[in-house]
């Protein structure tokens, strides 16, 4: 009995291990996960038609960061000398970080307005808009060629009351030998369907004509977070009257989503770890079959004559 008990508590255990590796993402009703089928059709000609898809990891070579800094004041000179302060203090220290570049953009410079009643003997009140004093916005980015550092960047940010990290841009710096390597591998894996075709109709291609097409496209890891919501709906809120009932907050996440690597023919770097710039290349090529020897051959009448000439004859369509 006892055997039994512990072999059903280790499949239990097994089952919800097993269940959790999916994630908390699969409690996110808005997830939906595409057809797993692979749909192969005839073409309607005899073209033969090879299509190469890759994708390549990298690394970015440059990350630069936009903070936004807001300060207001009683005037103008006011605001710009408190910024000043603030942004002073935090770049002298975020110059020392290894490799870092940093560059100060105004933003803008509005007054604030509040309201003032004016209550007239004879008349209604009056609601004025008077100036309150001045906001002044600007914009700190940093160039990074570590992304490690971005820890120790935000603390210093966080230091001078600066919490908002408006985007972080990433930049790879060897784009076009990177995708001259995606092209050569490419190449490489046509040739070698076009043998494969050769070997399935048993029949060379060589000196067919040939057309082709082919394409980039780059994901940077700022477009690639999706947002979710990992809770379960109380079911007891079914009978109870939504006037007295206070939902709690549910705490919103995102996680990184990047291009997933199953539809590919090669996968360059696969299966990196940090958010990372993917390039993604396909290329088709088309081999143009010769229609005419699909055609039956012409008949052709020949008439030798005694003398032993030939005439070919014209036959009537």
């Amino acid at each position: 009995m006892k055997k039994l008990i512990f072999a059903f508590t280790a499949l239990c255990s097994s089952l919800l291990s097993s269940a959790q590796i999916s994630g908390n993402i699969n409690y996110e009703e808005t997830v939906h996960y595409p057809e797993q089928t692979i749909s192969v059709g005839a073409t309607a000609d005899r073209n033969l038609y090879i299509n190469i898809k890759g994708m390549l990891n990298v690394k970015p070579d440059v990350l630069i960061a936009t903070f936004s800094v807001t300060q207001t004041g009683k005037s103008a000179q006011e605001a710009h000398e408190l910024m000043d302060k603030r942004i002073k203090t935090a770049t002298a220290a975020m110059q020392a970080l290894k490799g870092a570049q940093i560059y100060v953009d105004m933003i803008s410079c509005v007054p604030l307005y509040q309201t003032q009643v004016e209550q007239k003997i004879f008349s209604k009140k009056t609601y004025n808009e008077v100036p309150a004093g001045f906001e002044l916005k600007k914009n700190i980015q940093i160039r990074l060629t570590d992304p490690a550092l971005m820890d120790e960047l935000m603390a210093i940010a966080a230091e001078q009351e600066i919490y908002d990290l408006v985007k972080v841009d990433y930049t790879v710096l060897r784009m076009e030998e990177l995708k001259k390597e995606l092209m050569a591998k490419a190449q490489k894996l046509v040739l070698e369907k076009i043998k494969f075709q050769e070997t399935l109709l048993g029949s060379s291609l060589t000196g067919t004509d040939r057309t082709y097409n082919d394409g980039f496209k780059v994901f940077l890891p700022t477009e690639m977070y999706k947002r979710y919501t990992a809770y379960r709906n109380n079911s007891i809120t079914g009978g109870v009257n939504t006037n007295r009932f206070n939902a709690a907050d549910k705490n919103t996440s995102l996680f990184y989503q990047p291009v997933m690597d199953k539809e590919f023919d090669f996968i360059i770097n696969p299966g990196i770890l940090e958010p990372s710039v993917q390039i993604l290349y396909q290329v088709q090529l088309t081999i143009l079959r010769d229609k005419e020897k699909d055609k039956k051959p012409n008949k052709e009448y020949i008439l030798v004559s005694p003398d032993g000439q030939f005439k070919t004859l014209p036959l009537q369509p």
